[in-house]
């Protein structure tokens, strides 16, 4: 196998314990600089340069891009998806990890736990959203950041105020999150690659400090977690495109609650906390991965007109509940059965044999006509609509109702910009 590293240091650990890894194994490797790439773009041939040369055959791409380099370093690597070279991970992925509110909300949509978020720009805002999670005190992130950098945590609701004013002044965005007071202090790390964790540890962070990261002075101990916290990581890696990952969750008393999922997570620490040799995991896996790619479903669908992927739910009282698959009737209606999820556990390939429960949802391969009519109607979650009407005794001075002048303002200015 001929592997490329895309990393702008090779005397980072991680990616020198990678490229050791390979060469141990008996792989061509070879370490490229991120931000020496040139973009080739041509109909039906796209291309890249590296270094003013044209870049040789690669068969795997593990990218290991920083930070401060995502908008690019996604860039090359979606050119190499282009030029069909395995990339260990999607550049999607890759994007959507390392932006905080991004990936909260992709896994909001599924049954993962995350700790309780709000997003807000208007500093009156501010307050409702700290009592939507539960009040101070509130930890407070910056959108991007990596190693605890950006993440505060307020004891009162004022100093939240204060900190999000700052922070928004210069322009920085921010979440407000529940603060997990039982998980003060320490997480979990798993590092997850395809479908397992391969090594996980607890971080706990010393003194007054409550962020756990090693680069903080936080000290790790290895950790097995169970099955719960192992398919909670899996889970979440594989939502957010990401086959090698790592996945930070807290302890809390509903069970594991996700932070963050990094693209590019950090060998260090878990090596010689675990003293397990996951480089060599790595590269393992990425190998085994050449020889049998994936295929992206979603592109080969498009040319089967009239067939498609939908998801069905099975609610109280459906005709399926009870029955096993070859029972329902499904199959005979040309409708094939790819992943049955009940709860937090995902059954791939389920058996003809397996009864089906309330609560299932079962992803589906057949003709979308004939899957409409199973797909549930959309719901809207009720709400209570709070309408704020002038009392008729009241003028139109009243102080409480009057009309927000620089809200009028800048509807103003945002109309003239828009003309």
């Amino acid at each position: 196998m001929k592997l490329a590293i895309l990393s702008r240091s090779l005397n980072c650990y991680s990616t020198h314990r990678l490229r050791e890894a390979a060469i141990d194994r008996g792989h061509r490797v070879k370490v490229l600089n991120t931000l020496k790439f040139a973009i080739d773009l041509e109909r039906g041939h796209p291309d890249l340069f590296f270094r003013q040369r044209h870049l040789s055959h690669y068969d795997a791409v593990l990218p290991r891009i920083g930070a401060s380099v995502t908008y690019f370093g996604t860039a090359v690597l979606r050119q190499f998806e282009q030029m069909d070279v395995f990339c260990t991970n999607t550049s999607a992925g890759v994007s959507n990890s390392r932006d905080k509110l991004r990936s909260l909300q992709i896994l909001s949509r599924h049954h993962i736990g995350i700790p309780k978020t709000t997003f807000v720009r208007d500093k009156r805002d501010v307050l409702p959203a700290i009592e939507r999670v539960g009040g101070a005190p509130v930890i407070i992130k910056l959108l991007e950041g990596t190693q605890g950098i950006g993440v505060l945590l307020a004891e009162t609701v004022k100093s939240a105020e204060a900190i999000i004013e700052l922070l928004q002044s210069q322009k920085q965005s921010v979440l407000i999150q529940k603060f997990v007071a039982e998980s003060k202090g320490r997480d979990i790390r798993a590092f997850v690659v395809g479908d397992r964790v391969v090594a996980a540890m607890r971080r706990v962070a010393q003194g007054q400090e409550f962020r756990s990261n090693v680069h903080r002075g936080g000290i790790t101990e290895p950790v097995v977690l169970d099955d719960t916290y192992c398919q909670t990581a899996i889970r979440a890696a594989q939502i957010m495109g990401l086959r090698v990952a790592g996945v930070d969750m807290l302890e809390s008393k509903d069970g594991p609650q996700i932070m963050e999922i990094n693209s590019s997570p950090g060998l260090e620490g878990i090596e010689r906390c675990t003293q397990l040799d996951i480089a060599g995991v790595v590269i393992d896996y990425i190998a085994a991965q050449v020889d049998f790619p994936e295929i992206d479903l979603r592109q080969r669908l498009t040319v089967s007109r009239g067939y498609g992927v939908a998801e069905i739910h099975i609610p109280d009282g459906s005709e399926y509940v009870g029955k096993a698959i070859k029972e329902s009737g499904l199959r005979d209606r040309d409708l094939n059965v790819l992943t049955l999820y009940r709860g937090t556990t995902v059954i791939p390939n389920p058996r003809s044999d397996r009864e089906l429960m309330s609560g299932d949802r079962l992803l589906c391969f057949g003709k979308l006509e004939l899957m409409r009519d199973l797909i549930p109607a959309k719901t809207r979650r009720k709400r209570r609509p709070e309408v704020h009407r002038l009392p008729e005794s009241a003028s139109v001075h009243d102080a409480s109702h009057e009309v927000d002048l620089e809200d009028a303002r800048y509807e103003q200015r945002y109309r003239d910009e828009e003309d």
